[in-house]
């Protein structure tokens, strides 16, 4: 027989002196220490975050100062004399402002070249991604050949086509062959083959959308990201774009900057043309402002379609 121990309730009122539960003390976490990996890294991202900033720091600070100042003070130091807006207004000025004549043809060349490059690289990858048809593999490996072609490699015969077509020196022979993007192509084909589902293109066509408005109205705004990297991609090699018009274009009327700004050191190299030595060190920090405003300004576009043109599920 089995005898059970009752244990009777506390009377209400009365002080529980039951032993409170005692607290174990956790031991502090001990302080992660930084893997020298991480250090190397973030030591030789240092060093090439001051390697690119120096030249635009010394850019922005000889920008302000005199003819005479560049030649006798220290390159990434002030001079005494603040001199920025008198060479702005020589820079902008000098030649009947052939200047902004050269920024004109830029932006001419940006505007249509990238952006006809952009347009076309949207087309062709969107349907690229979502199309198939016979020789698909033929063109991925055009595609991806063309990539590894470097642009100056097609400059001359590019030049010798356009010749016996009388389009050199004009502004198409810098237009045209900017239309061209197969890296453009192929980061917008990879890009919608990731971003817009095959299945939302099926139901648009169930419910009667044309192909066109199925582009313009659904796959479009999905592409925004890839296109604003391409449309930079584009628009930084129209911009800094040189070898092409060099060989392409003789009248100083339809040079783009990049050129206008090499035939000013021409000049400054020259005797007595020193005097000019201001104008194209002003010129060449007017030459990078809209190009550091762009990235500023799309740069979270830039970041994101880098990354989901990269990744697969």
């Amino acid at each position: 027989m089995t005898t059970t121990t009752r244990t009777d309730p506390a009377p209400v009122g009365a002080p529980d002196r039951r032993p409170a539960p005692r607290l174990r003390s956790r031991p502090a976490p001990a302080p992660r220490r930084r893997p020298r990996r991480s250090i190397l890294l973030t030591a030789l991202t240092a060093i090439v975050l001051v390697y690119s900033l120096i030249p635009l720091v010394w850019l922005v600070i000889n920008a302000t100062k005199t003819q005479d100042g560049l030649f006798t003070s220290f390159g990434l130091w002030f001079d005494g004399d603040f001199a920025l807006w008198d060479n702005l207004r020589d820079t902008l000025t000098y030649d009947n402002g052939i200047f902004l004549r050269w920024l004109g043809n830029t932006l001419l060349y940006v505007v249509v070249g990238a952006g006809g490059a952009t347009f076309l690289a949207v087309l062709g990858g969107y349907g690229l991604a979502k199309y198939d048809f016979p020789g698909k593999r033929g063109v991925f490996a055009t595609v991806i050949g063309a990539v590894a072609v470097p642009g100056t490699a097609l400059a001359v015969p590019t030049f010798l086509m356009f010749s016996k077509m009388g389009i050199t020196n004009t502004p198409w022979a810098v237009i045209i062959p900017s239309l061209i993007s197969p890296f453009g192509l192929y980061l917008m084909w990879t890009f919608a083959t990731e971003a817009i589902p095959t299945e939302m293109i099926e139901a648009a066509r169930v419910d009667g959308a044309s192909e066109f408005r199925t582009f313009f109205r659904i796959s479009l705004p999905m592409l925004a990201p890839g296109i604003v990297t391409v449309l930079l991609f584009t628009m930084v090699a129209t911009w800094n774009n040189y070898f092409l018009p060099l060989i392409m274009l003789k009248d100083p009327d339809w040079y783009p900057l990049t050129l206008g700004l090499n035939a000013w050191n021409e000049q400054a190299s020259t005797v007595g043309g020193q005097a000019v030595f201001n104008l194209v060190i002003t010129g060449s920090l007017l030459t990078i402002l809209p190009l550091i405003a762009a990235f500023l300004l799309l740069q979270r576009y830039w970041q994101s379609g880098l990354s989901a043109g990269s990744v697969k599920d």
